[in-house]
């Protein structure tokens, strides 16, 4: 079972009203009238690195916004194989598609420890139907993470197997605002770029050693970036 930190609906809801990154969520333009029709649980949820929020096909019993972490979502290709089409970050939405279908089209993966909000179909349905707001918002977010995804494929999959890590590298990079960069798992990295863990560990090694990134920590998934100019497609 996941973990649950909330013990009521109600909890959830007070939860909503003082959620520090509500401007980022779902339910920023909802006002008081909006919170009092939400009569079923929004449970705070928390994973570790590798665990699934859900998988592929699965039915869905709410969408997800993400507080802290980030998570992957993941696809089958027709092969077999796992291919990465999106990484959320604080702010995003995973599952929106089951608000039309019902289903998850995606499986998603924690790629940290993640902390996140369920909400319930139903009441997305409900302040759907009765907040014009939450309506508008939820389309706009639904065309932002559709773009997002293109972007993201785009962007991984274009060049040489070095212009591939290389944007990868500089994209999270850019996320951190810290000067460092997570770069997961090389299978995962190589998920995302289309490439074998071989080329990804290569190109990354090759980084090291120029003097580009400096590894943090044992596991050589956390970098700082000493040289960001250097991180330009070649």
């Amino acid at each position: 079972m996941i973990p649950i930190q909330t013990e009521s609906a109600w909890r959830g809801t007070s939860d909503c009203r003082n959620c520090g990154i509500r401007d980022m969520v779902l339910f920023a333009d909802l006002n008081e009238d909006d919170f009092n029709l939400i009569h079923a649980p929004i449970d705070d949820l928390v994973y570790v690195p590798g665990q699934a929020l859900y998988e592929e096909s699965d039915k869905a019993l709410g969408v997800f916004t993400l507080k802290q972490g980030m998570v992957k979502l993941v696809r089958l290709t027709a092969d077999g194989r796992e291919r990465v089409v999106r990484v959320l970050l604080p702010g995003d939405v995973a599952g929106l598609e089951a608000l039309a279908t019902g289903r998850y089209d995606s499986q998603a993966v924690a790629l940290s420890d993640v902390s996140l909000c369920r909400i319930p179909l139903e009441v997305i349905h409900q302040l759907g139907a009765n907040s014009p707001r939450l309506h508008r918002k939820l389309m706009e977010k639904w065309q932002n993470a559709l773009k997002q995804a293109d972007d993201w494929l785009a962007d991984l999959n274009f060049g040489s197997a070095r212009q591939r890590v290389y944007n990868f590298v500089r994209k999270m990079y850019e996320v951190s605002g810290d000067g460092t960069a997570v770069l997961f798992g090389r299978d995962d990295m190589g998920a995302m770029m289309d490439l074998k863990l071989e080329t990804v560990s290569r190109e990354v090694s090759a980084l090291t050693r120029a003097g580009v990134i400096e590894p943090l920590d044992k596991q050589g998934r956390h970098y700082k970036v000493l040289h960001p100019e250097l991180l330009t497609t070649r």
